[in-house]
């Protein structure tokens, strides 16, 4: 695929995906998200040696949205009413987007910087690894414009930072600002806007060097959100079956009783 609203580049085992319509604020139209999950399947498929993932935005913002002017969420399609069907953009691109980033078997590190708005938010919020910029802020918009939020945002949002400010982001539509972000637990690190990019890439780059079982170790944290105690057990035993195969556990021992760095391959 040609891109025009993204920019995808692979250096030592990590990909680097921008979002890169900043006239927009990399606003998430269909054509945006189209090529990002093109570029998130290449990644997830391995022809371009990708062993992790950053997600980033190009100039001011992160991603400031569904863009409403270019067929976003709101869709232009009329339901058997009459009326505009807001849902249908969502069944048909962003909902199955935000599933594949959520599913990626490659580790995510999300770089953002100035406004994760809307879908954007849930976009930055799927990172496995979170990494702000002092610009950074986060917003539930949507009871600005009359809709609800989606993207999985009343998936993540109470399970990351409680109900009371879950609700609070939702109803109430304020920024939160990077530094209370890092305060609630909604992400990992705050760094200088001129450090961005270079952190997440060096958190990206300890991930690409470890094992293939960091794949299955963030399914196991993603998935222990909706399971009993009895299941997670169980799915740890699976994924440590799978762990236990690869070739990088073989290696992971070796240096370990041999006392040295491991040279893990991924695979």
């Amino acid at each position: 695929m040609d891109y025009k609203k993204i920019k995808l580049a692979v250096n030592d085992g990590v990909a680097v995906i921008t979002m890169a319509d900043p006239a927009t604020m990399n606003a998430a139209g269909l054509d945006l998200a189209e090529e990002l999950s093109n570029a998130f399947a290449r990644c997830a498929a391995g022809e371009n040696g990708a062993r992790a993932i950053v997600l980033t935005g190009e100039g001011r913002g992160f991603c400031s949205g569904a863009n409403l002017s270019g067929g976003g969420a709101a869709g232009r399609q009329l339901d058997v009413d009459g009326k505009p069907d807001a849902g249908r953009a969502l069944e048909t691109v962003y909902n199955p987007l935000v599933s594949q980033i959520k599913n990626s078997p490659l580790p995510v590190v999300t770089a953002v910087n100035g406004a994760a708005a809307g879908v954007g938010c849930s976009f930055a919020l799927l990172g496995d690894l979170i990494v702000a910029a002092e610009s950074a802020y986060f917003l539930q918009a949507f009871r600005r414009i009359g809709l609800v939020p989606d993207g999985g945002s009343t998936y993540l949002l109470p399970r990351m930072i409680g109900r009371a400010r879950a609700m609070e982001m939702a109803l109430m539509g304020d920024k939160i600002p990077a530094d209370k972000a890092l305060e609630w637990g909604l992400v990992n690190r705050v760094v200088p806007d001129a450090d961005l990019l270079d952190t997440a890439i060096a958190l990206a780059k300890q991930l690409a060097e470890g094992p293939a079982s960091l794949g299955q170790i963030r399914k196991l944290i993603w998935e222990s959100q909706d399971n009993s105690w009895d299941a997670q057990l169980t799915a740890e035993r699976q994924a440590q079956k799978i762990a236990g195969k690869s070739d990088d556990f073989i290696e992971g021992v070796s240096a370990f009783l041999q006392k040295r760095p491991a040279a893990f391959k991924g695979r």
